[in-house]
């Protein structure tokens, strides 16, 4: 009696299909770049000249401490921790051992300019982080190295730069080269631009009749120029007071406080005449109240006329 045939066993289908197609499959899930593209990742390593990020290739690229930040010779730990999730710029696929090169900065200058160039057309100002004093002014991080003179920090020059480091400032652009990597800015600029808009609507606000109060600013031959919060508005000798004065120095000094009325305001010339003395109660109506006619008072010659002789009865009087 024969022995039943035993059948062979079925060889199960690959699913993958041919080794090129096994090739194919693994190589569709590895991504390629080229030099100049901004990709992102994630930081798995942090060392003192480099830091590592995984960003899908078939190797972590390779961050070199330089490349980092806009700062000089910062250290890695200061910038990026593990885990942070970051942009960095394809500087080389691949260098002589083989690694990809990215730059954290290089990514930072791509989208940075695109904004500063959008700031720049619209003439509008740019914060940003002062991280150094150069000679001649200083360096603020505004995603790329922005250069401020120092001639253009204040409205006055400075001589001592230290102070303004880790300040956050405002600053128009003035100059804008991106071939030549070069951002030139002016904080005075701002600055006058911001007091111009201040001044103006401070001005609309100003009505005839209103009181104010305000600090004395300065001292001319003709009046005093009065602070009334960021305008200065005139106060004509004849306005002082209520008796006669030779010189406004008579009545006021630079830095008092005074409470001043305001008689006109020209917007088209910017100019605030004010009165101290229509704050204070007219001498004359004063006497008339407090005396009779037919009184008896007693009173001062002060001048002689021909037709007669003046006498001050009073103060101003």
């Amino acid at each position: 009696m024969s022995s039943p045939t035993i059948s062979s066993p079925q060889v199960a289908v690959n699913d993958i299909g041919s080794a090129e197609d096994f090739l194919a499959a693994i190589d569709s899930t590895i991504k390629y770049f080229n030099d100049g593209d901004i990709v992102e990742g994630t930081i798995v390593k942090v060392d003192r000249d480099e830091v590592l990020l995984d960003i899908g290739y078939k190797t972590e690229g390779v961050i070199p401490s330089r490349e980092l930040s806009i700062k000089h010779d910062v250290d890695p730990s200061e910038v990026v921790n593990v885990g942070d999730e970051v942009e960095a710029l394809v500087l080389t696929k691949e260098d002589k051992e083989g690694r990809l090169i990215l730059s954290k900065k290089r990514a930072q200058y791509e989208r940075a300019w695109g904004t500063i160039e959008e700031l720049k057309e619209k003439d509008e100002a740019v914060k940003g982080t002062v991280i150094e004093v150069v000679k001649g002014g200083l360096i603020l991080d505004i995603g790329l190295r922005g250069f401020l003179p120092a001639s253009l920090v204040e409205m006055r020059r400075v001589r001592d730069l230290q102070p303004y480091i880790g300040k956050e400032i405002e600053a128009k652009i003035i100059e804008l080269d991106k071939n030549r990597n070069n951002v030139v800015l002016s904080r005075r600029a701002w600055l006058e631009q911001t007091q111009s808009e201040v001044r103006s609507e401070f001005l609309h606000q100003l009505q005839k009749g209103q009181v104010r109060k305000g600090v004395v600013s300065s001292i001319v031959n003709f009046g005093a120029f009065v602070d009334l919060g960021g305008v200065d508005g005139l106060v004509h000798v004849s306005e002082l007071s209520w008796k006669h004065i030779d010189h406004p120095s008579e009545v006021v000094a630079v830095g008092d406080e005074v409470t001043v009325e305001v008689l006109d305001v020209d917007l088209d010339r910017e100019r605030v005449s004010l009165s101290l003395k229509a704050t204070q109660e007219d001498p004359w109506r004063q006497f008339a109240r407090t005396h009779a006619i037919g009184q008896i008072v007693p009173g001062k010659v002060t001048k002689l006329v021909p037709f007669g002789a003046f006498v001050r009865v009073d103060e101003g009087i």
